[in-house]
């Protein structure tokens, strides 16, 4: 019988943005041709082992809707923008009224 499954092993997590880094189990801990292969950067945890590391750009730590701080949308900012690059176009369908006139 043919062994296809990928080895499974401890893996640290960091999110930069936010200072946080969790240590679990993950594929990427296996050397495959087939996938993004084994980190080369390692860190030495709390237990004094060393893990290969693999930094990641949001985390439960950072992402909007776990931390509760939405970004802030200028949407009239970028009406404005829209209005003013095609202007310059001659384009008199700008109007802020809803019957067109």
């Amino acid at each position: 019988m043919k062994n296809i499954h990928p080895t499974y092993g401890p893996v640290v997590f960091r999110d930069a943005s936010a200072g946080f880094t969790f240590l679990t189990r993950s594929t990427l801990a296996a050397d495959t041709d087939s996938g993004p292969g084994r980190p080369t950067a390692t860190i030495e945890w709390t237990d004094g082992n060393t893990y290969p590391v693999v930094d990641v750009e949001i985390s439960s730590a950072s992402h909007p809707f776990w931390t509760g701080s939405a970004r802030v949308v200028d949407t009239a900012g970028r009406v404005e923008k829209f209005r003013q690059r095609y202007a310059k176009h001659g384009n008199s369908n700008t109007n802020d009224s809803k019957d067109g006139s």
